[in-house]
């Protein structure tokens, strides 16, 4: 038995079916929120990440470190460990452990839990745990937002299409900046604070994209009406990559009913509650569980 996908022909039993059991009921509560248990984890999650955020931002002020010093350390390990036992649930529900721990936020995941761990052996490593805040990407679904996470989807399908051009527009960018900042090297020179050809590129790019720090400035007359074509020149060309990408996002089909239904073979999340195979890999879809309407 065979299935279409992005990347041709699947045989669906060679991926096996859904995983049933403790299994299944804990795969979706962790990594779906279209049930009552799913996004009573999800909204745990979120403020115990959000709560861990702040531990270690105050824990960096020297005032709220000598005051409560002791009881952010156990604040932090508590979290920690109870973010080592999330991951350890996640990877023993998920049909391929290794591809989630190796899948975005798989690594975002582990990053969430390692410095603690490793701030044992190096100290300044602790700050480091902040990564924490990445994991909130995963969470856009909880708040039942799903205009915002359709049109999210959009927007990468969106960029992801128009990638060629935005490279050829960053091609040419990187020409005019290399050029010009090598004419203001010849221009202005040394003297000038131009020192180099380098030297030169930055003060394009900062000039070009209108940021203009003003550590470095044209001195003579020719190089002050370079530098006039480049502001202007620069006004156009930010609005270039917007014109690309709008015009592909205008092109974009959004889902009319986006879930967080995922597939248990490669985690693609967002399929139609009717789908019964991934749309990316072909695997078999467990059936949709949701919540009973209410006095059912």
């Amino acid at each position: 038995m065979t299935t279409g996908s992005r990347k041709g022909k699947v045989d669906v039993w060679q991926v096996g079916r859904p995983e049933a059991g403790w299994r299944l009921r804990m795969y979706t509560i962790i990594f779906e929120a279209d049930t009552r248990a799913g996004r009573a984890f999800d909204l745990t999650l979120i403020a115990m990440i959000v709560a861990s955020v702040v531990v270690v931002v105050f824990d960096s002020m020297a005032s709220m470190h000598a005051r409560f010093g002791r009881w952010l350390f156990v604040l932090e390990w508590s979290f920690t460990i109870l973010f080592t036992i999330e991951y350890i649930a996640r990877l023993s529900c998920v049909r391929r452990p290794v591809r989630y721990a190796t899948s975005f936020f798989g690594i975002i995941d582990l990053l969430a839990i390692l410095p603690t761990y490793l701030a044992v052996l190096v100290p300044g490593l602790h700050a480091l745990v902040d990564v924490r805040i990445l994991r909130l990407l995963r969470l856009l679904r909880l708040f039942r937002l799903t205009a915002y996470v359709a049109e999210f989807g959009s927007l990468y399908r969106a960029v992801a299409a128009a990638r060629r051009k935005i490279m050829v527009f960053l091609g040419f960018v990187m020409m005019v900046v290399l050029v010009m900042g090598t004419l203001m090297y010849v221009v202005e020179g040394p003297e000038h604070g131009y020192t180099s050809i380098p030297v030169g590129v930055y003060w394009a790019i900062t000039t070009l994209t209108t940021v203009g720090f003003g550590d470095i400035t044209p001195q003579t007359d020719l190089g002050r009406w370079i530098a006039s074509v480049m502001m202007l020149l620069g006004w156009g060309t930010l609005a270039v990559p917007t014109g690309i990408v709008g015009a592909e996002f205008a092109a974009q089909r959004i889902s009319r009913e986006p879930t967080t239904r995922s597939c248990h073979e490669c985690l693609s999340e967002g399929h139609s509650p009717a789908a019964k195979y991934c749309r990316d890999c072909g695997a078999e879809l467990p059936p949709w569980q949701t919540d009973p309407p209410a006095g059912s």
